[in-house]
């Protein structure tokens, strides 16, 4: 049995969809099993993540093999991708039969990850009781390696530099799964449905190896549509995950949409994650469904950190309280730990525990720099506490920590506030260089009617009724569109340079 995935041993009900394509737990043991044996031997592996049952299933072989994976983006550019693949140095990539690999790829050696050569169709479930419940996997299958070996590195976004690997071992992938079985009460019994990209940590390591380590199942929609979400959760499905940008997609089509809003009613658990949901696309949802969306807080580097509990109280603009195992702490600038809570607590979060990477693969500088005493992860987020415990996170310490007249500000704030504008499409703060207060507020505004925008002084009275007058933006400026990764995190670093020159 490996302990990543007990479920291939015994479970016999669907495990993988993706549209009108699916494995049961007896083929995905098999098939997967089998390509283990061939895998074995291979070193590092990449896999060309498209969004496709293949990409499954050769992530899942890779670590039946003991074989660390790296999950590629299909949409990263030349340059990107050769980064990669020098740091990574993959023996060979897994991709879906007959998808075209850009020249980057052309050195590294293929293998296709054919289910159907693999004989899934000539299983014969029917048969699985005669063979203690399960389809065989080879008898040679590779044994559990070590839990502190490398099961797969993931880039980081690169937005302060290349792209980062982040070794994630075995040890961090088991303890954020079952960490969330608790926190979410996430049993066998339930079916997920997603849209998410299969090379990043919230779809592939939550969204697909969390229900096939439960012996749940998982229905990928291929592509994110509000349609496909109500179709799924109409038929069964009982849990949601989505970015912020899926939730505005789904809180912006649910006057119009009743069976949306039945579907979504009848879930067990809608989940947002990888950047802050907006206060009023939470209240959009709850108004239309009685459901509350909850948020979970991670990294790439740490996996999940805390989260809403499913027996908790959801709350707005909150990440929830760590979840087990997990030490949370905030520090301020000379790295001592604030003890106090509340809104002007201002600090950045640190981490230990079971559920972080080992190292940034070939850059020991860059793994001690993250590190503080202790075995502390510098997160390079900041947040605040509620005195229950309840963390929420105002931003990250390089963008969205805007010191100004002696205040220490959260950008995310700032824009929940804005966007309960109704002249307010999207927002993004920013802080810009001010002789006189050390840093300006600067919201950056898609407005709901391009042709009459939100006034700059409106818009300014607006947050300081709602949070404080320190806070209210000094300059306003409109855009037609903010710029967001493949994600929906709106890339403020990509935002026009206004202080050159300055």
């Amino acid at each position: 049995m490996d302990p990543l995935f007990p479920a291939l041993d015994d479970a016999r009900g669907e495990a993988l969809r993706f549209g009108d394509r699916s494995l049961t737990y007896p083929e995905l043991s098999a098939v997967a099993g089998a390509l283990a044996v061939r895998l074995r031997d291979a070193g590092r592996v990449a896999v060309w993540a498209t969004p496709t049952l293949e990409t499954a299933v050769g992530v899942v072989a890779a670590l039946l093999a003991g074989v660390p994976a790296v999950p590629l983006n299909p949409k990263s550019g030349d340059a990107e991708l050769a980064h990669i693949l020098d740091d990574s140095a993959p023996s060979l990539v897994l991709a879906e039969p007959g998808t075209h690999l850009p020249p980057a790829l052309r050195d590294v050696p293929r293998h296709d990850v054919d289910v159907h050569d693999l004989d899934v169709d000539d299983l014969d479930v029917d048969d699985l009781d005669a063979r203690e419940g399960r389809a065989d996997r080879p008898s040679d299958t590779p044994a559990e390696p070590d839990p502190e070996s490398a099961a797969l590195i993931v880039y980081t976004s690169g937005t302060t530099g290349p792209p980062k690997g982040a070794v994630l071992p075995r040890r961090a992938i088991a303890s954020t799964l079952d960490a969330l079985e608790d926190a979410w009460r996430w049993t066998a019994d339930d079916v997920l449905v997603h849209g998410l990209p299969l090379f990043h940590v919230h779809g592939l390591i939550l969204g697909t190896l969390g229900p096939l380590r439960r012996g749940g199942s998982v229905r990928h929609l291929g592509r994110f549509s509000t349609e496909g979400v109500a179709r799924e959760l109409g038929a069964g499905a009982t849990m949601l995950f989505g970015v912020p940008t899926m939730y505005h997609r789904i809180a912006e089509a649910l006057p119009d949409a009743p069976e949306l809003a039945k579907a979504l009613a009848g879930a067990r658990l809608l989940v947002s994650g990888s950047a802050a949901l907006p206060v009023h696309d939470h209240e959009r949802v709850a108004a239309a469904t009685g459901r509350r969306v909850i948020e979970r807080y991670g990294m790439t580097e740490t996996l999940m950190n805390t989260s809403v509990r499913a027996d908790g109280k959801p709350r707005a603009g909150t990440v929830g309280v760590p979840l087990p195992g997990v030490a949370l702490r905030l520090v301020d600038e000379t790295g001592e730990e604030i003890t106090t809570d509340g809104p002007e607590a201002v600090g950045e979060i640190q981490v230990r525990g079971p559920n972080l990477f080992t190292e940034y693969l070939n850059r020991p500088d860059a793994t001690a720099a993250a590190f503080a005493p202790g075995g502390w992860f510098r997160t390079g987020d900041v947040a605040v506490r509620d005195p229950d415990g309840y963390v929420r996170i105002v931003g990250r310490k390089a963008t969205d920590l805007i010191k100004s007249g002696g205040y220490k500000i959260g950008a995310g704030e700032i824009e929940n506030a804005l966007l309960e504008h109704e002249g307010v499409r999207e927002a993004a703060v920013t802080g810009e260089p001010d002789p006189d207060l050390g840093e300006r507020v600067v919201a950056w505004i898609v407005p709901a009617d391009p042709h009459h925008p939100p006034k700059a002084e409106t818009l300014a009275d607006h947050v300081a009724a709602r949070l404080a007058p320190h806070k209210r933006p000094r300059i306003v400026r409109y855009l037609e569109a903010l710029p967001r990764n493949d994600m929906g995190k709106i890339m403020k670093r990509a935002l026009p340079d206004t202080t050159a020159g300055e």
